[in-house]
């Protein structure tokens, strides 16, 4: 990396608007396709769009035999989702397609992964190398294109959820899997404080788990790998099974955030409500917590659609050993993500000072202050 089809006037462009910027002590605000624009803190500055530079978009390589793949940072999931699934493989950390957008830049610099984390790994697990573009208008690269290469491998995870506060991702390198042979969807009716319980048990046993829901009364697992050990687990199991079509939908409508769920919300926000993304240890109990709420990756991930204060929603995620992310709001004065210990706090300076002196980039996007 960079990969040589990268078109290089391109690139030489971008790093000179970069340098422009750094040196008129202006603001960027990197942008794909826009799909997560209402995520983090209040967008500043000049559109920086990465779509209008055609050698930033397309797939560099891909070695299904190797398990990689690597894209530039404006290629769209779907194309790259495509090219996987041609060849039975998928990126198994699901990353949201809001409204069926999204590109490859914009899923590192949100971090976000789908209903399968828990087991599957998150995105950052998956990440292999990676190729950006500094404050100073330097192309660094870091990482590799192989699964035993590890030098370097923590800088590319570095810029997992950053937003792009340290830099333009241009080109990233990224591990795949295949897709499971088999999959089955059951469903249970039990309160949320059984469910939490079952999923934990579970969790703890020699089983296919995949995926976890639990919202409304009922609690939905998916199954998926070897044919024989997907059908062991159902029989041991029980529950209801859910034709594989509408399984599929309501996965599809989880992951991008599309399901009956996170509809309601998004009208609850309008209606001055606020949706939070909540990060708690996985036995954690149930919170009571006025609103909505659903839970995945085995009661690691809850969201929770509430008009309760943050800073009362913050102490009891906090009270449970976890942190609180407000995902989407009107109303975004009481911060997006957890405010910063001193020691954190002075390193997450640090590390925009070094990648980013100038302060060019999605300035105020992780946090007020840088």
């Amino acid at each position: 990396m960079p990969s040589p089809r990268t078109a290089p006037a391109d690139l030489g462009q971008l790093q000179a608007r970069i340098r422009e910027a750094a040196a008129r002590g202006q603001v960027l605000q990197i942008q794909g396709q826009g799909s997560k624009q209402f995520y983090g803190g209040t967008l500043q500055g000049e559109l920086l769009d990465l779509t209008l530079l055609p050698g930033l978009s397309g797939i560099s390589a891909y070695e299904p035999s190797e398990l990689v793949v690597t894209a530039k940072a404006a290629t769209p999931l779907a194309e790259l989702e495509a090219l996987l699934a041609a060849q039975g493989q998928h990126l198994a950390f699901e990353p949201p397609r809001f409204e069926g957008r999204g590109t490859v830049g914009g899923m590192m610099a949100a971090g976000l992964s789908g209903p399968s984390r828990a087991t599957q790994g998150s995105l950052r697990d998956h990440v292999l190398g990676l190729t950006m573009i500094n404050g100073r208008g330097e192309l660094l690269s870091f990482g590799g294109t192989v699964m035993k290469n590890v030098a370097g491998y923590d800088l590319p995870r570095l810029m997992c959820g950053g937003l792009g506060v340290l830099g333009v991702i241009v080109e990233v390198s990224l591990k795949v899997l295949p897709l499971p042979v088999a999959r089955c969807t059951l469903r249970f009716d039990m309160p949320e404080a059984e469910a939490l319980q079952q999923m934990n048990r579970w969790s703890g046993l020699p089983l296919p788990l995949r995926a976890s829901a639990a919202w409304d009364g009922a609690l939905v697992l998916e199954l998926a790998g070897a044919e024989r050990a997907v059908a062991a687990a159902r029989r041991e199991l029980g529950g209801e099974l859910i034709p594989e079509d509408l399984a599929a939908g309501f996965w599809r409508g989880l992951r991008d955030h599309s399901d009956e769920f996170f509809v309601g919300a998004h009208r609850a926000v309008q209606g001055g409500a606020k949706l939070w993304r909540l990060s708690l240890p996985q036995t954690a109990p149930s919170l009571r917590i006025p609103g909505e709420q659903m839970i995945e990756w085995g009661g690691a991930q809850r969201w929770v659609t509430t008009p309760l204060p943050a800073a009362q929603l913050r102490e009891l995620a906090a009270q449970a050993g976890g942190h609180a992310t407000l995902f989407r709001a009107l109303d975004k004065s009481d911060g997006v993500f957890s405010p910063l210990s001193a020691p954190l706090a002075r390193i997450h300076r640090d590390l925009k000072t070094a990648f980013d002196p100038a302060g060019v980039f999605n300035r105020g996007r992780l946090y007020p202050d840088f």
